[in-house]
């Protein structure tokens, strides 16, 4: 007897997140979400990693982090002269971009203004 599985409907809510572990249903929720197809041996490999994951995610949110500032690069807090300086980037400079008829004109399927693509999600 396969069991069936709507994609569109969330899995049960988890109680409490230190608690908190994947299931098959949720592997299965975030697969079809993702528009992926799991093998059943693919599907207990993925449950694993993802609980690997979660545990990972809930020992760092155990650490202390006052007064320690937000940062958006890591070469802040190395205080790296490049990365603090933007010195290692190229100029901000405006180029002539492609031509677009001859872009379109090696496109395989083409309106002349956009590519033409298959459809590939279908549900």
């Amino acid at each position: 007897m396969t069991e069936t599985f709507d994609p569109n409907e969330a899995p049960a809510a988890v109680p409490h997140p230190e608690t908190a572990a994947v299931t098959l249903d949720d592997v299965r929720h975030v697969a079809a979400l993702a528009n992926l197809q799991l093998t059943a041996e693919e599907e207990p490999r993925m449950q694993h990693d993802l609980n690997a994951i979660l545990e990972h995610v809930a020992q760092l949110q155990k650490l202390n982090t006052d007064g320690v500032e937000p940062m958006a690069q890591v070469g802040q807090l190395l205080q790296k002269a490049p990365a603090l300086g933007g010195s290692s980037l190229r100029p901000d400079a405006v180029k002539p971009s492609v031509d677009r008829t001859v872009v379109m004109e090696e496109a395989p399927d083409t309106d002349g203004r956009f590519f033409k693509v298959p459809k590939v999600i279908e549900r």
